[in-house]
């Protein structure tokens, strides 16, 4: 069993390209792999491994300016999630391309879990997802509202164009950890909008605390990790991933006659040139051989 460890904190960075070797060298050293995204404006990612390792880069990220609180899930994967590890210097931790935007300077207000059903029911407030099309797409909230947007950064101008439907209304919004909800919360506000609220823990803490019976949870969860997607108890989910595209398909989507492992499956089919399939085929057929050799293969989910 692998110990797997989502995590973000917003905090100011002076100088993040200095935290990245002694980070990328615990990892290493204990044996973690995932990604992680150090920015000025903090940190995110998830990482794998045994819980001696993770408990040792939370220790070492509890020691870096201004994450001594910062919060962080555990779940378990039953096989490696990620082939490498990979600490990446990045602009935003989570890009929504609004350079106003400041997580740390206020947010919306924080639901817990046990409390966010008996928000979301309530006639005067509008629930969105905050998360991608594709996430959307395997599993939400009950009667929540999908902006269909391809990326985090496509939010605003959605907003912008919908804004006055949600007049009056009192706002709730979730995402699959919390962190896009950190910046979309603070995004509202800074619109204008009074009473926003977001689902503290995101999904996986929903999904990890409140009993099937009782959720409002309907489908899977998508987590960007060999798992694909994770249920309530945060058990893996049936879900793969089509490896061109990187979109979650269900087992029998392996059946269909656009699919082709490595290379489209009906989500992308007319997506990609044939220029493109040929790269992906020569890319997949390595993949083979270095599992045939037991290597492990150079492409990943993260």
């Amino acid at each position: 069993m692998f110990t797997v460890c989502a995590l973000y904190h917003f905090t100011r960075f002076d100088n993040h390209a200095a935290l990245r070797p002694p980070l990328m060298e615990l990892c290493l050293k204990e044996g973690i792999t995932g990604t992680l995204l150090l920015a000025h404006e903090g940190i995110n990612g998830t990482i794998a491994g045994p819980r001696k390792g993770i408990d040792a880069v939370i220790a070492h990220i509890q020691s870096l300016p201004g994450c001594a609180n910062f919060e962080w899930k555990l779940s378990t994967a039953a096989e490696k999630p990620f082939p490498r590890m990979k600490v990446k210097l990045k602009k935003e931790i989570v890009t929504l391309g609004q350079p106003n935007v400041d997580p740390t300077a206020h947010v919306g207000n924080y639901v817990n879990p046990e409390d966010w059903n008996e928000l979301i029911q309530s006639p005067d407030v509008v629930t969105i997802d905050t998360r991608n099309d594709y996430e959307v797409a395997i599993g939400t909230f009950q009667g929540a509202i999908d902006p269909e947007t391809a990326s985090f950064r496509d939010f605003p101008a959605w907003w912008d164009e919908n804004k006055e439907r949600f007049h009056n209304k009192r706002v709730a919004m979730f995402c699959t950890g919390g962190i896009r909800c950190e910046k979309s919360t603070n995004f509202l506000m800074s619109q204008g909008v009074e009473d926003v609220y977001h689902l503290k823990g995101g999904i996986l803490k929903y999904l990890e605390e409140v009993p099937q019976e009782e959720s409002t949870w309907d489908g899977e969860c998508f987590v960007f990790d060999g798992r694909v997607s994770v249920g309530h108890g945060l058990k893996e989910g049936p879900h793969l991933l089509c490896h061109a595209c990187r979109r979650p398909i269900m087992p029998e989507d392996q059946n269909r006659p656009e699919y082709e492992a490595g290379v489209s499956c009906h989500h992308c089919v007319d997506e990609y040139s044939e220029n493109d399939k040929t790269r992906f085929r020569e890319r997949q057929k390595q993949m083979e051989l270095a599992r045939q050799r037991g290597e492990q293969h150079i492409i990943g989910v993260d």
